[in-house]
């Protein structure tokens, strides 16, 4: 005997933010969605609506997406006031119809950062990250082929807290979640991530120095430890990595700037 489908359609309105390009006026539109199945993902949702849209002639609402399995981080939504919505641990894509009610008014926005400029609708520019992590977000050693596991002994603490901040996908909740548009829990997770490692000491100094003044020159803003970007982040990456970033950071800016002159560097002629 075949079960019973239990899931119930429901039908919510979309309030969704729409603007052309980043120079345009920009304004809430109303769109109904109508019998949807409660079971659909957020995006699936608004895949329908953009095909009730193509169907009439209209332009389609644009938004991010890539993967759909919360691991790219491209699906940066805010949804009734929250990056990537009401769950907790799950990035937009993750999110499903269930979590509303059969009349809701869902209120979809882009994510709001100086540092994240508009490029249409819901969609925004993340380059900013990019940059930072070209700045100091890499290993310089050479690894070559895959070594075997105990070739290089990690304390399994150091391994676990680095895994950890290695989950960070780079979604940029972190900061469209911050009153101040920080973006203090992405740059210590990539620093934390190679700074625990022993592959990731020879640059440990110069990739904090570099990745927080990067951070700082994209326009990002300060970080007041009210800790809503660890509540925001789909992979719930700890806000204590903040203070560990800022550990190194001191520490590298004193050895920087007591760091003896080399011997050949040179002195009065």
């Amino acid at each position: 005997m075949v079960a019973a489908n239990s899931s119930k359609n429901i039908s919510v309105t979309l309030r969704v933010w729409r603007q052309a390009g980043p120079a345009a006026p920009g304004k809430f539109v109303d769109y109904p969605a109508k019998n949807l199945n409660s079971n659909m993902s957020f995006l699936e949702m608004l895949d329908v609506v953009n095909d009730e849209l193509t169907i009439r002639g209209e332009e389609p609402i644009a938004f991010a997406h890539d993967c759909r399995e919360g691991i790219c981080g491209t699906c940066s939504l805010t949804i009734n006031g929250k990056p990537h919505g009401p769950g907790s641990g799950i990035a937009s894509c993750q999110t499903y119809m269930r979590s509303f009610k059969d009349g809701d008014v869902i209120v979809v926005e882009p994510f709001r950062a100086r540092a994240f400029p508009l490029v249409k609708d819901l969609i925004v520019d993340r380059t900013a990250f990019d940059k930072i992590q070209q700045a100091g977000g890499f290993i310089t050693v050479r690894t070559g082929a895959a070594p075997d596991a105990n070739a290089i002994l990690v304390p399994k603490a150091d391994a676990d807290l680095a895994m950890d901040a290695a989950a960070c996908i780079q979604c940029g909740a972190c900061v469209a979640a911050c009153k101040n548009a920080s973006a203090m829990l992405f740059v210590a997770a990539k620093v934390s991530q190679l700074g625990l490692l022993p592959q990731g000491q020879p640059e440990r100094d110069r990739r904090v120095l570099a990745m927080v003044n990067t951070m700082d020159a994209m326009g990002f803003g300060i970080c007041t430890n009210q800790y809503e970007c660890s509540a925001a982040c789909p992979k719930l990456i700890s806000h204590d990595f903040i203070g560990r970033m800022n550990r190194d950071y001191l520490k590298a800016s004193l050895r920087a700037t007591f760091k003896p002159e080399s011997a050949g560097g040179g002195g009065a002629g």
